[in-house]
């Protein structure tokens, strides 16, 4: 192996550690969103980098390789697989799946829930409150380390609950708790 492969693993490895969990933390998570990594995974691995890997060979038997763009295009393509793939594997391996459906206290916000709220300029928003690897903003879903999420934890509805914004304080009310999927 080469100093340069060498230092190009070591960043790669380090780019890994840029996502990782904040300190002390766990990484809770909905089934269904660690259904959805170990797809990722598995598609990445059985589809996408065998994909690249044929295009690679292809055009490693093209000669020149310095100029060859399909070469060196899939070759950082394969490094981003393989980035994503170790990133995923050990996301995976610590993930401490919670099923929101068995939440026998469904009067209060927890992980899992789907919180519709108020805040102070009489704006109504709905929010779903997830792990930190299946955030999707364009579906409501935050992560339950998010300040919203944790303004939210705990909370019943009718409460009025304090977000700390860059503008100062806010007030949040709760109007409604829901478990289960939506």
């Amino acid at each position: 192996m080469s100093a340069e492969t060498e230092m190009q693993d070591d960043l790669d490895e380090g780019e890994d550690d840029a996502a990782a969990l904040p300190a002390g933390l766990k990484n809770y998570i909905t089934p269904e969103g660690l259904e959805r990594l170990k797809a990722e995974l598995k598609d990445l691995r059985q589809i996408e980098r065998p994909k690249v890997v044929e295009v690679v060979s292809w055009a490693a038997g093209n000669g020149d390789r310095s100029e060859n763009g399909d070469y060196i295009y899939g070759k950082k393509r394969l490094r981003e697989i393989d980035r994503r793939l170790r990133f995923l594997a050990k996301r995976i391996e610590i993930a401490v799946p919670v099923d929101p459906a068995l939440q026998t206290n469904r009067d209060q916000v927890f992980f899992g829930a789907t919180v519709t709220y108020c805040d102070s300029r009489d704006a109504e928003r709905t929010v779903r409150i997830v792990g930190i690897d299946e955030v999707d903003h364009d579906k409501g879903e935050i992560s339950w380390i998010s300040p919203v999420a944790r303004a939210l934890l705990k909370a019943r509805i009718g409460d009025l609950v304090k977000l700390r914004t860059p503008a100062g304080m806010e007030e949040l009310e709760v109007l409604a708790i829901r478990y289960g999927a939506g």
